[in-house]
């Protein structure tokens, strides 16, 4: 059994407390908030483990062997960084860092320590998701053409990041699973239109990504939206795929529709034609995202061996984002990659 600590226990931290507090594997040794009330609340809940409200006093405790960093987006990298010069090994909520030099310091300090870092990009613990890369791979929907992302609700609105930073951590970790091939470029657009604490925080995004094989993504993110939509739509040459995250049954189906395009030689003439055929949804065993990624982050630990979501995933993800912000604060120029 490792030891491990939790700093940051708010509205997903309570998630991961919860998670690791019922592992088997795991034993749940501190909660750390600098929120004095929000603490003693936990500690009430769960009153066998010690409570703090200073990081430092959790790196000091040389049995801990691992932290979760779940606290706000800019405090990610210095705690994480101060753990792992402690020999802490690390799990890190999303967005990893806030740049990707950021996120490459904290890899090479945890390569040069034989550290283990998870970056919590939960929807790849998932079944569903799981699925979607295995029919993928077995080329089923043939080549991929395209993958739309939306992931739109009204509000949550963050204090301190755009709904691009907030929101489209998820879709970049998700597609970047799904979609091997090397990005080329990326542009984004947006706009604030509720400007708050005297900063302009994009609420409304949308986010293209190209790649070397001319398939492409896009992302639609949004605070303001009045029904929530979690779908990823993809579009092969053979099949397309709706994964539809709301539904608590036939998350993803699989349409045998797309285009068929037929050259008729003697009159030079190309005959494109739509196919729309039958549709079925696979079973995916439910399964709690959290719950295995934290049994897998043990396994990590324990066998020495990098996660599959570790500090290099997580480079790429800032990477990705850091280039969308870029074309955000340029009116939408491709950035490239």
């Amino acid at each position: 059994m490792l030891n491990i600590a939790v700093i940051g226990c708010g509205y997903w931290g309570a998630h991961l407390i919860r998670n690791f507090n019922n592992a088997n594997d795991w034993h749940l040794k501190y909660l750390c908030d600098i929120d004095d009330i929000h603490l003693n609340k936990l500690a009430n809940q769960y009153k066998s483990i010690a409570t703090t409200t200073n990081y430092s006093e959790i790196l000091r405790d040389k049995s801990i062997d691992a932290v979760v960093i779940a606290t706000s987006s800019e405090s990610h990298y210095p705690i994480a960084k101060d753990a792992l010069l402690a020999g802490k090994n690390v799990w890190v909520e999303k967005p990893f860092t806030q740049n990707s030099l950021q996120a490459k310091e904290l890899v090479d300090i945890a390569n040069k320590n034989g550290l283990i870092i998870n970056v919590d990009h939960t929807y790849l613990y998932t079944s569903s998701i799981r699925k979607i890369k295995e029919i993928i791979d077995s080329g089923e929907l043939g080549d991929l053409i395209y993958i739309d992302a939306v992931r739109i609700n009204l509000g949550l609105f963050r204090h301190n990041e755009n709904v691009v930073w907030d929101l489209a951590p998820h879709d970049l970790s998700i597609i970047s699973f799904l979609n091997p091939i090397r990005p080329i470029s990326i542009s984004a657009i947006g706009n604030a239109f509720y400007p708050y604490s005297n900063q302009k925080l994009e609420e409304v995004a949308y986010i293209t990504i190209r790649y070397e094989d001319n398939s492409i993504a896009h992302i639609n993110v949004n605070w303001l939206s009045p029904v929530k939509i979690r779908q990823i739509i993809i579009g092969g040459t053979k099949r397309m795929l709706l994964y539809d995250d709301m539904q608590t049954v036939e998350k993803i189906k699989v349409y045998n529709s797309g285009v068929t395009i037929n050259t008729r030689q003697d009159v030079y003439d190309t005959l494109v034609q739509y196919r729309v055929g039958d549709m079925y949804s696979p079973y995916v065993k439910d399964n709690e995202a959290l719950a295995t990624e934290c049994a897998h982050f043990y396994d990590c630990i324990n066998n020495r061996v990098d996660s599959f979501t570790d500090g290099s995933a997580g480079v790429l993800n800032v990477s990705l984002l850091e280039a969308a912000q870029l074309s955000l604060q340029n009116g939408g120029k491709e950035i490239l990659l």
